[in-house]
């Protein structure tokens, strides 16, 4: 499968766009959307590319992950996926907007699908493994194309850095053991999609990061 990264205005998110070429069938991670031009891109990257939206997945639920979900879900007429410990931040979205001042008036994050640990995702000929990475938010996931050789990790892991750990749920000895144990047990080549900045491999990582080497 192949990546497609889309820089978001708000909190400088990356929204993501996995899909198969052969298979036609694309799914949208962390859509922070609040631009309707931002929505326009996206659509004319799904045309150009005759793709299908069969999910909008999101690694975790803060809100500037997840702004867009409602809207897309009903758009593209596709569910919308996220770990169930995540649940309490979905249904809180007003809150959180209200905590960093967003002029945004939204009930809950629209979601439709629980994710667990070990679940697959199709997307066309792809596979997609979900990954629980808690300690960033407690449903934290990352999701992981093992065939293709790279992860879309969220806010866990950054190019030199980890996902924030103050904010509700978040866990600082939880987000080390995820990063070690399920992140940087994966091949040293894997390639490292993060929820904001540029990407790294799991190696790099593992040799340079300050906050969590392997």
């Amino acid at each position: 499968m192949k990546v497609k990264t889309f820089p978001l205005l708000l909190f400088g998110v990356n929204c993501y766009v996995v899909y198969d070429p052969e298979g036609k069938e694309a799914v949208i991670v962390d859509p922070g959307i609040v631009d309707n031009r931002e929505i326009d891109t996206i659509d004319e990257f799904l045309a150009e590319n005759q793709l299908k939206v069969v999910g909008i997945i999101n690694t975790h639920l803060h809100i500037d992950h997840a702004l867009a979900n409602t809207g897309l879900a009903r758009k593209y007429d596709a569910d919308v996926l996220a770990h169930p410990d995540d649940a309490f931040l979905g249904t809180r979205m007003l809150e959180q907007a209200q905590q960093f001042g967003l002029p945004f008036k939204i009930e809950s994050a629209g979601v439709s699908k629980d994710l667990k640990d070990g679940d697959k995702i199709k997307v066309g000929n792809g596979e997609l493994e979900v990954i629980h990475t808690p300690g960033h938010s407690p449903g934290g996931i990352v999701l992981y194309d093992k065939a293709d050789g790279f992860i879309i990790s969220g806010d866990s892991l950054f190019e030199g850095s980890i996902g924030r750990t103050d904010l509700p749920g978040g866990d600082m000895a939880k987000l080390l053991y995820s990063i070690k144990k399920r992140l940087y047990t994966l091949p040293d080549d894997t390639v490292v999609y993060p929820g904001h900045g540029g990407p790294t491999t799991i190696g790099r990582e593992k040799q340079s990061n300050p906050f969590v080497r392997g």
